[in-house]
């Protein structure tokens, strides 16, 4: 694990005598058009991963072929950017909008954006959790991998069985299984009616047909919200059974595998750019963006060590930075500056998103020079000069902690963040009574804890959409039914929207020239976790949470499942993993020896 954020230090293991290191490729492991892929080394005497490089083998473009385009289609363009979360996209690209054009749409469009988005996070989340990350848990899984594990949970009692059902943890492995378990069906119909929540607010799922800058298309009524209320309750009584559960299972895991927090764990270092604006506030002009991120309903922040270092949007957007790093792109240092200081005056470096320009340069994947097309995005912390691999934590894990500890959440009743937990509070419901849940912010950035928040923020997103009803319903009983602010395209203008994807960070930085796109950079969570070796040598997230990991699964190299590798990149929600491949080839032993400043192996 990384000491610092520019050297990481070597594994424990470069420090002994090497010993045989085995090949084991995963690739690929997600449903990024199938072009993660995670290729390790791992040393089965130390029962240790010893090396870990994350690769993406695919270009997209879409920061060139925007260029030129009508500003006015930046959202249905980029919502194509992925097939799961594209209204985050959507979102987020008219929020640059927005402050590009200087238009402040009405309160209740806003209102309506929050409540799609909420269904957006309850939506995935649910889905990820537990039809695909629960996998990863259930009793096919563990019987295979851990049986002396799945031994134990067949004599282990549920704390919380009576709030879910389940008398032994065994039982809710059992109920996993996939196709089979009675959970994971459930879910699967959890996952239709908050689809339906979402298209009640944008229109049709993913692809949003309702968003538009400066508003909403959507036609505000008491029957619609009172359409999406209904679902909301049936949602709730949901997250009532499936926190505790979750919890139990979880906890067993440091239980029964004494030391398993190791397993994907990395520093403490997590960014969040904040969701769920606030029309009170939010007028998206960047000389007031620092007061009115504050104001979102999910607080912007960098956390470091544990520890808030800002919850300034405008510092966080100035200190972002893009590295070439080991990927397959030339540098761009003396290329166009678009953007030379921000509307406050502030100096605007050439490596951030503003002033990027993308030059891909297709070669041969080499670790030891460069191997993928996702850059370098980094966070520089101007206390330290360090350029920060920041991770999401599956972005529920880096909202919960951002919110808890800025402490300034507070939603009517429904969600309070005290400086360091989050208490959420959902209201009776038709077969269970009110329950108050509280995320703490753990000691740890592991896989466990990452797969934990993520079913505590289903939770806080029901509960904020209690409170973002309130006040629809509220602006439609007022007669304030207006939801669109008419605007002129500027000549000349710069834009920036900062939201949150359901796995994290997502920011779009806009330029406007002649009426066109002159430059337009999407950044959205996975090229923040997927990262190669940047500049300075640091790993990317996901290599840095992976590399060190401890073994604790019982098989041997002959019949390795690969389990807590799965399980440590998976916490970072990689977009759907649906498409997992091994490839092992015949066991391929190597020989190597560790380089501390890049981690990369050469055959001895």
């Amino acid at each position: 694990m990384a000491e610092t954020a520019t050297i990481p230090s070597a594994p424990s293991s470069a420090n002994k005598a090497p010993g045989n290191l085995v090949e084991m490729n995963w690739d690929p492991i997600t449903r990024i058009v199938g072009s993660l892929g995670i290729f390790t080394k791992i040393d089965f005497e130390k029962r240790r991963v010893a090396e870990c490089h994350s690769t993406s083998s695919i270009f997209r473009g879409y920061s060139i072929f925007m260029k030129g385009k009508d500003p006015r289609d930046s959202h249905f363009i980029t919502s194509r950017i992925c097939g799961i979360c594209g209204d985050n996209h959507a979102t987020c690209s008219i929020y640059a909008q927005n402050m590009a054009y200087g238009i402040r749409p009405p309160a209740l469009a806003e209102w309506i954006i929050n409540l799609g988005e909420a269904a957006e996070y309850m939506f995935d989340h649910n889905i990820f959790q537990d039809n695909l990350v629960g996998v990863d848990f259930c009793e096919q899984m563990v019987k295979e991998t851990n049986p002396s594990v799945w031994a134990k949970a067949q004599q282990t009692a549920a704390p919380n069985s009576d709030a879910h059902g389940y008398r032994t943890i065994a039982d809710i492995m059992t109920a996993l299984n996939p196709f089979t378990g009675e959970f994971y069906r459930e879910t699967l119909l959890v996952a239709r009616y908050t689809r339906e929540m979402f298209s009640l607010m944008e229109g049709r799922h993913v692809h949003p047909s309702t968003l538009y800058p400066g508003g909403v298309g959507t036609v505000p009524s008491v029957q619609l919200f009172t359409e999406y209320l209904t679902r909301l309750v049936r949602y709730a009584e949901f997250m009532k059974k499936c926190v505790p559960l979750h919890d139990d299972l979880f906890d067993f895991f440091y239980e029964a595998l004494p030391g398993y927090e190791e397993v994907g764990r990395r520093r403490i270092l997590l960014g969040c750019w904040g969701a769920f604006q606030d029309p009170d506030h939010c007028d998206y002009s960047y000389k007031t963006m620092t007061d009115w991120g504050r104001k979102m309903f999910v607080t912007p922040g960098v956390v470091v060590d544990g520890k808030l270092v800002t919850n300034d949007l405008v510092d966080i957007n100035l200190q972002i930075r893009i590295l070439r790093g080991q990927s397959y792109y030339d540098d761009w240092d003396n290329c166009e500056t678009f953007v030379k200081t921000d509307p406050l005056g502030n100096p605007v470096d050439q490596k951030h998103p503003w002033n990027q320009t993308t030059i891909p340069r297709p070669q041969k994947r080499d670790f030891n020079k460069n191997y993928s097309w996702v850059m370098c995005p980094r966070w520089l912390d101007k206390s330290s000069g360090d350029h920060l691999p920041l991770d999401t934590g599956g972005g529920a894990f880096a909202r919960l902690f951002s919110t808890a500890l800025a402490g300034l959440v507070d939603i009517g009743g429904f969600v309070k963040a005290t400086g360091h937990s989050v208490k959420i509070h959902l209201p009776k419901t038709a077969l269970k009574p009110a329950v108050e849940f509280e995320w703490k912010a753990p000691k740890w950035s592991n896989a466990i804890e990452r797969d934990r928040a993520r079913t505590y923020f289903q939770a806080y997103c029901a509960a904020a959409a209690y409170y973002f009803l309130e006040r629809a319903f509220a602006e439609v009983q007022a007669g304030r039914t207006k939801t669109w602010t008419e605007f002129k395209v500027p000549d000349e203008a710069i834009g920036c929207g900062f939201h949150e994807a359901v796995r994290g960070v997502l920011s779009h930085h806009l330029v406007i020239k002649d009426g066109k796109i002159a430059n337009y950079h999407p950044y959205p969570p996975t090229p923040w976790n997927a990262t190669p070796r940047d500049d300075f040598g640091t790993p990317g997230p996901y290599e840095d949470a992976v590399q060190n990991t401890p073994i604790f699964e019982e098989n041997g190299p002959d019949k390795f499942k690969g389990i807590d590798i799965m399980r440590a990149v998976r916490s970072f929600d990689p977009c759907l993993p649906c498409g997992v491949h091994m490839y092992v080839g015949g066991g391929k032993t190597v020989k190597t020896t560790h380089s501390p400043m890049f981690g990369a192996s050469r055959k001895g």
